[in-house]
């Protein structure tokens, strides 16, 4: 009997191994397959796998399989120290305090996310999933009065996309050939000059992992040819994790992802309705010529979504 127990064990750990290892793959995988997309979203579950069976090994006397084991682990440990290492390099400018928040349609509390906004005195706020009606209800809950710019772009279902900010805004964009809006302005900060912000929500995969790895290419291009000399901000729902490789494209030139500044590790911010807790992060702040200070996740009640609140310290910009 110990021997069956000993043999199956070693089976599934060796199995547990090779989970771990496809999860290290898919970070690194630029399939347009749908179930490659979607597994690739829970990459550090799998890569957990050959942490805690690693343990196992060592306990069964596998050396072997144990040594494959730690491979696999230093590998998952490598791609995931980014969100938890401090990186060194500070700014000099002001800071400013940015809100993204999926609304799911009129489904987020509004009085909720005003209360927010004024109690963590958000500068800017990006939004997604709005629809016409959502915005009346947040302007009877006060948000015009806390933030009263705005470039709204409302849906009549998840399309509705729009910018709030404290400081004025100009420049404003709507980008075409998108299946939901994006959009962006230019917010006028007098100790740093102008910002360009953007709000972005591509399409979910799961309705087609072709046009959400098209839409998320264009997106990089429209932050490519953003103004090199001039902080950048960028609020959105982006369908996407971290592990995707499509979504750390955007990161490959001056961006970066505000919770790797900060080291805030893996913030999850969906699916927030459901018997379980939130499982993934799909909402992202993104950052150019700027330093993250903190970042961490808000409750919205209604929304399946949890905010995203950063605060940022500003480059001055450059003439």
């Amino acid at each position: 009997m110990s021997k069956l127990v000993r043999v199956g064990g070693g089976v599934l750990t060796r199995f547990s191994t090779l989970v771990g290892a496809a999860g290290v793959a898919l970070l690194f995988s630029w399939s347009g397959s749908r179930v490659l997309v979607l597994a690739a979203s829970g990459a550090p579950y799998l890569m957990g796998a050959a942490l805690v069976w690693s343990v196992a090994f060592v306990a069964m006397r596998y050396s072997v399989s144990a040594g494959a084991a730690v491979v696999v682990v230093a590998a998952a440990v490598w791609t995931r120290a980014p969100l938890y290492v401090h990186r060194s390099g500070g700014v000099e400018g002001p800071a400013v305090t940015v809100m993204q928040a999926n609304l799911l349609f009129d489904g987020a509390d509004p009085r909720a996310l005003v209360d927010q906004v004024r109690g963590r005195k958000v500068d800017v706020l990006t939004v997604n999933e709005l629809t016409p009606s959502a915005v009346e209800d947040l302007g009877a809950a006060g948000i015009d009065e806390l933030l009263p710019y705005r470039y709204l772009s409302p849906g009549r279902t998840a399309s509705g996309t729009r910018i709030w900010s404290s400081y004025p805004l100009s420049d404003t964009v709507e980008y075409d050939g998108f299946v939901l809006n994006q959009l962006s302005a230019t917010v006028g900060i007098s100790e740093v000059g102008p910002v360009t912000v953007y709000a972005f929500h591509p399409v979910p995969p799961m309705f087609g992992a072709d046009v959400w790895t098209d839409e998320l290419s264009r997106l990089r291009e429209i932050l490519e040819r953003s103004p090199s000399n001039r902080p950048v901000i960028v609020g959105g729902d982006f369908t996407a994790t971290y592990d995707h490789r499509q979504f750390r494209a955007l990161l490959s030139g001056r961006f970066d992802d505000a919770a790797e500044q900060a080291a805030a590790g893996h913030l999850v911010t969906y699916p927030t309705d459901k018997r379980w807790p939130p499982l993934v992060g799909i909402d992202h702040i993104l950052v150019a010529e700027g330093r993250t200070i903190t970042v961490k996740t808000v409750d919205l009640p209604g929304a399946d979504h949890r905010a995203l609140v950063a605060q940022i310290r500003l480059n001055r910009g450059r003439q």
